[in-house]
């Protein structure tokens, strides 16, 4: 029988309870880290294991070449991991435009010059080191195994993996790494990565430093000399993730804490203050008014954002000034009710991606994502561990007049960032782990389901489930095909530019929310997952 794979009907999804609990974009990562949970690890280890099956069970989204981010309750505090990496040595503006031309504003999109350190492997080794309980080999023992073994693709990651054929086929490694039968697979079909088992395999019996210092380092950088690469030994050796102080703002008795720069966390920081300054609840959760509110202030967080968010060590601002309440008030101020505006930032100064959570009975919660950005990232694998590598350079300026300066290309410089993870808390304790996958549809996607759990008290699966909207440039507007259709001719009506996108997974992000009921070992969690991806939330 050839079925039909699309899904003509709208689905409904129920919440998940359990004491322990793992919610991923993939059944087969989410499984993974259940299986770590069972045999006596915590959240840590639970989500360090679904991350690397789900380097090999959604390579569009990320690889073994991945950044990561995380933000973890460890039972008494916040912690935060930034494992972006920094642009290898050799990088300057210079360096793009002698091989670019002077006309390049940006590193190119894909190939080796998009390839800043990969991340991701240090920060499982760092959150392994630091809170697991179990031994770092047992983590990757899922994943070694879906890779040995193979899986067969689901409808949404097949959808995405064909559509990138054409673009990435030529690039160095991509065929052999993906494309077996010189064609993307179909679903339902098995697909193996022997070459990523064998790079798990080291990963797992150096606890990741074959990736930075051994056989996996000299295999890339042998394999970026052979392709124009900049990247050396050096570079990948000097590596280390970096535990940052998570930044936050509060909104209506609950606190988002968010990564600093240079990521585009605050950019939902931002548009949380601004809302502060308005009566959100007694408007109609899907109504005109309050989604016009949301997506004004929206813009003008990115406004913000693009202007000055980049490596703090090169900002021209604090995120503290950017999250100055009189600043915010001055902002949401500049809010018409009656029109859609293409806002410019301000001055703050007085004078392609998977997301996964975890959390365990004995209270520990983790918010964790890892991506390798443009859906499969800078196209480039290398073929004897199978790292798929991420294309994060692509967000840094080769142009000193650009519009963020802070931002231009420069050796050991970490770019613009756009992978956040989020967590909630409440006085000083846990709430919510969790986050909205793609690009800059994540801070939009922390902000609008936060609104519906805090202001208008949906559970977190149906804040999952409501139809979003996303800012694009401009008055530029793209909504889901769900949404309330007096609400979309509403919006047309203020100004927005409205598109209606029936694409929810690549406009619109997936989630995953796990929400702290109480006594983890009593009332335990309710945890969501998205239906725009093939998410699951699993648990005892």
């Amino acid at each position: 029988m050839n079925f039909d794979f699309s899904t003509p009907y709208a689905s409904a999804r129920l919440p998940q309870f359990a004491r322990n609990v793992v919610s991923t974009s993939h059944p087969l990562a989410a499984q993974a880290g259940l299986r770590m949970m069972l045999k006596g690890g915590n959240a840590v280890d639970a989500a360090i294991a679904a991350a690397a099956a789900i380097t090999i069970t959604e390579p569009v989204s990320n690889g073994l070449g991945s950044d990561a981010f995380c933000i973890l309750w460890d039972g008494q505090k916040l912690h935060g991991l930034n494992a972006s990496g920094p642009a290898p040595q050799a990088w300057t503006p210079e360096y793009f435009h002698k091989k670019y031309g002077t006309d390049a504003v940006n590193p190119p999109k894909r190939g080796w010059d998009s390839v800043t350190v990969p991340g991701a492997v240090g920060a499982w080794a760092a959150l392994s080191e630091r809170f697991g309980k179990l031994p770092f080999a047992d983590l990757m023992e899922p994943a070694i195994e879906i890779a040995e073994r193979g899986y067969l693709l689901p409808v949404v990651v097949q959808q995405k993996w064909e559509a990138a054929t054409p673009l990435l086929q030529s690039l160095p490694g991509f065929a052999e790494g993906f494309l077996p039968w010189g064609r993307a697979p179909n679903v339902g079909e098995l697909f193996q990565f022997k070459a990523a088992a064998r790079g798990l395999r080291a990963i797992a019996e150096t606890k990741g430093r074959a990736f930075y210092e051994g056989e996996i380092a000299e295999a890339l950088v042998k394999f970026s000399n052979q392709h124009g690469g900049a990247m050396t030994l050096q570079d990948l050796a000097q590596y280390r993730p970096e535990w940052v102080e998570p930044i936050s703002q509060n909104y209506h008795g609950y606190t988002l804490n968010e990564i600093p720069p240079n990521g585009q966390g605050i950019a939902a920081l931002i548009a949380l203050g601004i809302l502060e300054n308005f009566d959100l609840p007694s408007l109609k959760v899907d109504g005109i008014e309050s989604q016009h509110l949301q997506i004004e202030a929206m813009k003008l967080a990115f406004a913000d954002v693009y202007r000055y968010v980049a490596d703090p060590r090169n900002m021209e601002v604090t995120p503290a000034q950017m999250l100055d309440p009189a600043y915010l008030k001055s902002r949401a101020n500049l809010i018409d009710m009656k029109k859609a505006q293409d806002f410019k930032a301000g001055n703050p100064v007085k004078g392609g991606t998977i997301y996964l959570t975890a959390a365990d009975e004995n209270g520990m919660m983790i918010s964790f994502i890892q991506s390798n950005y443009m859906g499969f990232g800078s196209g480039v694998v290398e073929p004897t561990y199978g790292i798929s590598l991420h294309n994060r350079g692509f967000d840094f300026s080769t142009d000193p007049k650009g519009l963020n300066p802070a931002n231009l290309v420069a050796p050991g410089k970490r770019p613009f960032h756009t992978i956040i993870p989020a967590f909630l808390s409440k006085d000083g304790q846990p709430v919510m782990s969790y986050g909205v996958m793609g690009g800059s549809m994540q801070p939009q996607g922390h902000m609008q389901t936060l609104v519906r759990m805090l202001d208008y008290g949906q559970n977190p699966q149906a804040a999952c489930d409501a139809p979003r909207w996303r800012c694009n440039n401009g008055l530029s507007i793209n909504v889901e095909a769900s949404m309330d259709r007096n609400t979309v001719q509403g919006l047309s009506d203020l100004g927005h530019e409205l598109a209606v996108i029936n694409d929810s997974y690549m406009d619109f992000g997936a989630g995953q929310f796990i929400w702290r009921m109480g006594d983890p070992k009593v009332q335990g969690y309710v945890a969501a997952s998205d239906p725009r991806r093939d998410g699951q939330a699993v648990g005892f």
